[in-house]
């Protein structure tokens, strides 16, 4: 790829900033036309996301606050990976903790995306399970919201009204709708 026409060119970065969450660097690059500068670059954890169906085609959400956007809506379940943990073991041990259901049987890759590559790094991976069994109220009380399972018939809806919470939420259900109909 470094060959292609209209790729860029890395020397190095250094960090600016740097905390389990977030990490900005100054990354030294240089543009297809031959200018060089330091650009930003901010690095956020892997994140894993279970997308849980049901047999009513029903997926298991959050419906959360986010106090950054200053918004309510619906979230499906996940967070970030652990250090030496797998990501289908963060999505279903997040969706435990955040919904009181476990995800049961072994999960589908469904896809995994950068959601902003321009000057964020931020991997998605996203799992599929077809079941879960309700295990007990949530555990995790950072993640409040209520739990619900939501038709994805109203995907589309909830999307045009930006009811579902960010890039996970939205690139996920989209996806899985999709691939459905291939």
């Amino acid at each position: 790829m470094a060959d292609e026409h209209g790729s860029w060119k890395t020397f190095g970065e250094r960090l600016v900033y740097d905390n389990k969450w977030v990490k900005v660097g100054l990354t030294d690059v240089e543009a297809p036309n031959g200018e060089r500068w330091e650009y930003h670059v901010v690095h956020l954890a892997r994140i894993a996301i279970a997308l849980i169906v049901n047999d009513q085609d029903e997926a298991l959400m959050l419906w959360r606050y986010r106090f950054a956007t200053d918004q309510w809506g619906y979230e499906l379940l996940g967070g970030l990976v652990d250090e030496g943990e797998h990501s289908a073991g963060t999505a279903a041990r997040e969706a435990a903790e955040e919904s009181g259901w476990q995800p049961v049987g072994t999960p589908e890759h469904l896809v995994t995306f950068e959601p902003l590559p321009g000057q964020v790094t931020a991997p998605v991976d996203v799992y599929l399970w077809r079941a879960a069994e309700h295990i007990g109220d949530p555990t995790d009380t950072e993640e409040a919201g209520r739990v619900e399972w939501v038709p994805l018939s109203r995907v589309n809806e909830l999307a045009q009204r930006q009811e579902l919470l960010g890039s996970g939420t939205l690139v996920s259900l989209l996806y899985y709708l999709n691939s459905r109909r291939t």
